[in-house]
């Protein structure tokens, strides 16, 4: 039975279907003291696979409630579905002081569940924070579907070294182009000069490609630099669209044509879904 928490309805549908699992009914409420309430108002019989993004702190609450109320309605084995796992770039320390935030939410949401799926987590490594079985699977080649068709000379472009094999995966799903990514690295002092390594963006359609957009600094300074160095068209793709702070206006603003992503949280480039990936997995 498919469990969906309150952030990854949609997608949570879509996995049911795919799997041709029920989709259960689970019922999610606050107290006027903000506390949340889960209930899970059937039997399950046998595995309850709880679907949800992690996007907000209520996420995380309501992840470890949705798996003690599937273990009290009958179920016998507890998969954790974390499309979108919260804290992810929290996954290492970056100064003296920090915790590794990720790690702590990961063991958080482990005693509740026998095995974690998660989807493109931003480091290879966060599969080994979880204290049961994780399995990271890849969705990033399914941003090439709604891709438009005959693209010219296109370009794939990670927006850093770590995103270029995510730029290559949507290159090979998309059949046709080149692909780079983007120098210096992102948050460096001379973010405004961001251009690929080695290709020439000029007369050609540009693709950028990365797994989280948060605030859209980097994408929309790139695409801003694609645009001024003659590039004809340039889209935005990724699998995680967080889209914060007014991203996707600023993308717009920067000469984004149109942005594609996945549901793993559900916004309004949400264009394809990361079901079938998922099913595949479970």
């Amino acid at each position: 039975m498919i469990l969906s928490g309150s952030a990854s309805q949609t997608l949570a549908a879509r996995i049911a279907e795919a799997t041709g699992e029920p989709l259960g009914a689970a019922e999610v409420e606050y107290f006027p003291d903000g506390e949340l309430n889960v209930e899970v108002t059937e039997s399950i019989a046998d595995r309850a696979i709880v679907v949800i993004s992690t996007v907000s702190n209520d996420a995380h609450i309501e992840a470890l409630l949705l798996q003690d109320a599937a273990r009290q309605a009958g179920a016998d084995e507890v998969v954790t579905v974390v499309p979108y796992p919260g804290y992810a770039r929290q996954n290492r320390k970056y100064q003296p002081g920090d915790i590794v935030s990720l790690r702590t939410v990961a063991r958080a949401l482990s005693p509740g569940s026998d095995r974690v799926i998660t989807v493109n987590p931003h480091e290879e490594d966060a599969e080994e924070m979880f204290e049961v079985p994780a399995t990271a699977v890849d969705g990033s080649h399914r941003l090439a579907e709604p891709l438009p068709d005959g693209l010219a000379d296109p370009l794939f472009l990670g927006t850093d070294e770590q995103a270029r094999p995510l730029a290559e995966s949507v290159r090979d799903a998309y059949g046709a182009g080149a692909v780079d990514h983007l120098v210096p690295p992102a948050g460096s002092a001379d973010a405004a000069e961001l251009a690929p390594v080695e290709s020439s963006v000029a007369d050609r359609d540009v693709v950028f490609v990365d797994d989280f957009v948060a605030t859209g600094a980097t994408m929309s300074t790139a695409a801003r630099a694609a645009t001024d160095a003659g590039a004809d068209r340039v889209f935005a793709t990724c699998v995680h669209p967080l889209l914060a702070s007014g991203a996707w206006s600023k993308l717009l603003r920067a000469g984004v044509e149109n942005m594609y992503a996945t549901d793993t949280l559900e916004r309004i480039v949400s264009d394809v879904s990361v079901a079938p990936v998922i099913a595949d997995a479970l």
